[in-house]
């Protein structure tokens, strides 16, 4: 029997269904599998597929698919590593092209296998199988196929929720998290503040998407990448950049700061670990000729990224809420107090907005004002943007970016920026732009640049952690956390979720994070590696206050 067959011959009846296979190859065996699944009619609801794969950069790629229902992952790492590394309980395992490698993998693949998993077997040598036999798995005679027998306890799955969910929050995280839950099935009420979408940070003309790059692969590098991947992706199920989405994947040119951090570069380019579609080193000669302006020092040319209005984002991804979503803008300042098991949404008059088990808080720096959100330690950092007459400026074939970016025309503008401040006053300042202008001179060598340029851009404020990295998870409770150690043991407000603390990436940032917030709520795989998913769980500041013995002080940035 084959193996799609063998694993059909099982689902049926399931509410969902999770298939591991060692080697992905050409997706051949992949593809058969969604195509039986959407052949029988006792189908899962849904199926989700994790594979390795080689040729992808490292790491967890989820790959979107036109098919409600199915879930693809491609996993680039070492066996011992994904499953190690793996969220998820696997109902059916495909073992194939691991001859000789080492026998550790047993436990990992018995620490997720569901109570009745099922393996089919290709190749394996005698080591291996003695090994998956002492972790509970029983080989049939052929030793081609195995079931999970072990008597160890397997530790629930959480209840599912009720698919009903209020998001506070209508910009780039708060629509990524709407699209996402009706993409399940969940209806969701959608709460602004503004009498429409993107009203705040995510309300400026154009956001860049890029990667980040670092020499020793830390843990930012390793989101940002996962994020960025996934979002090229996403975008093409919403109708694509430049289409459905207004913008432009032109490419991003980053210029080097200096000669010490083009060495950085070159040895990071000399390492090999990116292919040049992802991520290119040009010396000076080769970027200057690309970009038709100096480059003194080289330059990374991303040639995958670009530009988008995160309006446009926030709209494409509403549309494709359909009727499962219910919005209400224009409220003004709201509250959140818990009913029973559900929380309420009241508006400042005291009336109720929405009621529901599950919220998710995705308003940015705003979110801080909420009581069950007010000790974490978000900041609020100004950035103001500059819009610039395009025709005064050289004409750019790419993002272009160094310690500041201009974006190519749009509409007659260039947008020039952004700042970083501490100030709180959202109107223009005439230091933010020449700040802005100072840079924009640098990045391309005129120091004539915006010489009396209008007043005109517009400001907005980030929400930033200490860490500068996101918080996605369950918000813990810190008046409970008592003597707590780890990140599981850490009380939650139940059902009370963030989206927050985006920074400067949130158009990269919010699609991955909502699928990653969405597969927890359903009990999915998850779409990135643990040690990821710890590091934006918002318990972690809970942990870090009890190491360092300092309680986490409202809105600190260090």
């Amino acid at each position: 029997m084959s193996v799609v067959n063998n694993a059909a011959s099982f689902w049926q009846g399931r509410e969902r269904y999770t298939v591991f296979d060692t080697h992905y190859g050409s997706g051949a065996r992949a593809a058969a599998l969604i195509e039986a699944w959407r052949a029988d009619p006792a189908r899962p609801a849904r199926l989700h597929i994790v594979a390795l794969a080689d040729g992808l950069l490292p790491g967890f790629h989820r790959i979107p698919q036109q098919q409600a229902g199915v879930t693809l992952d491609l996993l680039a790492a070492p066996l011992d590593s994904a499953l190690s590394q793996l969220a998820c309980r696997i109902d059916f395992a495909h073992l194939e092209g691991i001859q000789g490698q080492r026998t550790g993998f047993a436990r990992g693949l018995a620490r997720l296998a569901a109570t009745d998993a099922r393996l089919a077997c290709d190749g394996l040598d005698g080591a291996q199988r003695d090994a998956l036999a002492a972790q509970g798995f029983v080989f049939d005679d052929a030793n081609a196929a195995a079931h999970f027998a072990s008597r160890k306890p397997r530790l629930p799955l959480p209840p599912l929720p009720a698919r009903q969910a209020i998001v506070i929050g209508a910009g780039l995280a708060g629509c990524a998290a709407a699209e996402r839950l009706c993409a399940r099935g969940w209806q969701v009420t959608l709460v602004e503040r503004h009498a429409g979408v993107a009203r705040e940070a995510s309300g400026n003309l154009a956001g860049i998407f890029m990667p980040l790059l670092s020499k020793d692969d830390n843990i930012p590098t390793r989101l940002t990448r996962a994020a960025y991947l996934y979002a090229l992706r996403y975008w093409d199920t919403l109708g694509g950049i430049g289409r459905e989405i207004e913008g432009a994947a032109c490419g991003v040119m980053q210029l080097a700061r200096d000669a010490e951090h083009a060495a950085a570069s070159r040895a990071i380019a000399a390492s090999g670990q990116y292919p040049q579609e992802f991520a290119e080193w040009l010396e000076a000669p080769q970027a200057q000729q690309q970009l038709g302006l100096p480059a003194p020092d080289g330059a990374w040319l991303f040639r995958q990224g670009g530009w988008a209005r995160p309006g446009s984002v926030c709209e494409a991804m509403l549309t494709a809420c359909g009727t499962q979503l219910t919005t209400h803008f224009g409220v003004g300042s709201v509250s959140l107090a818990r009913d029973g098991d559900a929380w309420q949404v009241r508006a400042e008059d005291g009336a109720t907005l929405a009621r529901a088990a599950t919220v998710v808080l995705a308003g940015g720096a705003g979110s801080v004002q909420l009581a069950q959100a007010a000790r974490l330690p978000l900041a609020a950092l100004r950035g103001q943007v500059t819009h610039l007459d395009a025709a005064t400026l050289p004409e750019l074939p790419f993002v272009l970016c160094r310690e500041a970016y201009l974006t190519p025309a749009a509409g007659g503008i260039a947008c020039a920026g952004a700042t970083y401040d501490l100030d709180a006053d959202p109107q223009l300042s005439i230091a933010s732009q020449a700040e802005n202008i100072e840079r924009l001179r640098g990045l391309i060598s005129s120091p004539a640049a915006g010489a009396d340029a209008p007043l005109d851009g517009r400001v907005g404020f980030r929400s930033v952690a200490p860490d500068r990295l996101p918080l996605v998870g369950t918000l813990p409770d810190f008046d409970a956390a008592g003597s707590t150690e780890r990140l599981r043991d850490v009380p939650r407000h139940a059902g009370l979720h963030g989206l927050l603390g985006y920074a400067s990436r949130g158009l990269i940032w919010a699609p991955l994070c909502a699928e990653l917030l969405a597969a927890r709520l359903e009990n999915e795989p998850l779409p990135l590696e643990s040690a990821l998913v710890d590091a934006l769980d918002p318990a972690r500041f809970v942990l870090r206050a009890r190491r360092t013995g300092r309680g986490p002080a409202l809105n600190q940035t260090d």
